[in-house]
């Protein structure tokens, strides 16, 4: 079941990049909702462009980090008996794979979906970067119930 939860954030988060590439005009946005756009954008770093480089090398260096984090992560998913931390695992690896496949691919993340209340914007994120948050949410509400679950 982990392992479809890891294909299946791979599958949507890479056929809704691919969508906001052909549907999608450059650095302009459509209005979905008045606090929602869809804006295509390419972020060259981490999280809200964190260590954004335009090095010929930078996303090789982010996608083998990212790899090395992976590993790490299936080793810990493998090894986790707590279905939670689990489909939190699942989540984080899958999105993770999403934005290494982007750098890997085209040197940069594609990113899309821009949250907004009036001028002020959240950095624009993709579905891979919605399911490592919502993963790494899950791990760290499930290291809660477990300290409760000891007392």
């Amino acid at each position: 079941m982990v392992y479809l939860i890891v294909l299946a954030t791979l599958f949507f988060d890479q056929i809704t990049k691919f969508w906001a590439e052909k549907s999608l005009i450059l650095h302009n946005f459509l209005e979905i909702t008045p606090f929602l756009n869809l804006f295509l954008t390419y972020n060259k770093g981490v999280s809200f462009s964190f260590l954004s480089s335009d090095t010929t090398y930078g996303p090789f260096l982010l996608s083998a980090l990212s790899v090395v984090i992976c590993i790490g992560l299936i080793y810990w998913l493998y090894k986790e008996n707590n279905k939670r931390i689990q489909y939190g695992l699942a989540l984080v690896i899958g999105g993770a794979i999403g934005n290494v496949i982007d750098r890997i691919r085209i040197g940069s993340v594609v990113d899309f979906i821009d949250f907004h209340y009036q001028t002020f914007h959240w950095p624009a994120f993709n579905i891979a970067d919605t399911a490592i948050c919502l993963g790494a949410f899950l791990i760290f509400l499930q290291s809660f119930k477990k300290k409760k679950d000891e007392k």
